[in-house]
């Protein structure tokens, strides 16, 4: 699957133009991948945004492709790890980007009901439609140190509210004393901690 410019979308450049550099540098085709993988002898469904790509945004070939993770996830029953790193929905496709979101939630909420485990590493930065929907939704939430994590950037929210945000606001420091991240984790010690997460509800699921 690969971008499509659905609204003939212009700003500085046209969209389909920015699609056909990305293309011509060798990228990846879209800000997503997915797959099946394994972590040591354990058998994963795993996705990573692509940040190189337009900033990981989520428009509908990401959408698309977040949704068939889950399913496969959902239909092989395996757990689920997802890799985030996005600026968020992808505005050279407007609603049909944030109607993203939803659909990709939908299945995930499909997931959940069949007792799947669904992991998600949060990486630096997370933000927008992305971090407003499956980042945060994991069963476990994982980050990597002095990731940013948040809706809208501190410098909208402060022009909004009117108000000087706390220092490191939005970093994953902040969120994991304040609770809405599980642990922070760095590179070295990833593999046995997704190995040790994933392989224990792997066990619970299939008691289930």
């Amino acid at each position: 699957m690969g971008a499509m410019d659905p609204l003939d979308f212009k700003d500085s450049k046209r969209y389909r133009d920015r699609i056909r550099a990305l293309e011509r540098a060798g990228a990846e085709k879209e800000a997503y991948i997915y797959g099946r993988g394994k972590i040591k002898d354990l058998d994963i469904v795993i996705g990573t945004f692509v940040f190189e790509y337009m900033g990981g945004s989520m428009g509908s070939v990401v959408g698309e492709k977040l949704t068939r993770t889950f399913e496969l996830a959902q239909i092989e029953r395996k757990p689920c790890l997802v890799i985030t790193a996005s600026g968020g929905a992808r505005m050279q496709e407007g609603i049909l980007s944030l109607m993203q979101m939803a659909k990709s939630t939908a299945a995930l909420g499909k997931l959940r009901k069949k007792g799947i485990p669904f992991i998600v590493l949060l990486t630096d930065p997370t933000t927008g439609g992305v971090a407003a929907s499956c980042a945060m939704l994991g069963d476990i939430l994982l980050s990597e140190p002095n990731a940013l994590i948040g809706f809208a950037g501190p410098r909208v929210i402060e022009q909004t509210i009117r108000e000087k945000l706390p220092q490191g606001f939005q970093h994953s420091d902040f969120l994991l004393e304040h609770g809405m991240l599980d642990r922070i984790v760095t590179r070295a010690e990833m593999k046995e901690m997704l190995f040790g997460i994933m392989s224990s509800l792997s066990y619970y699921m299939k008691g289930s």
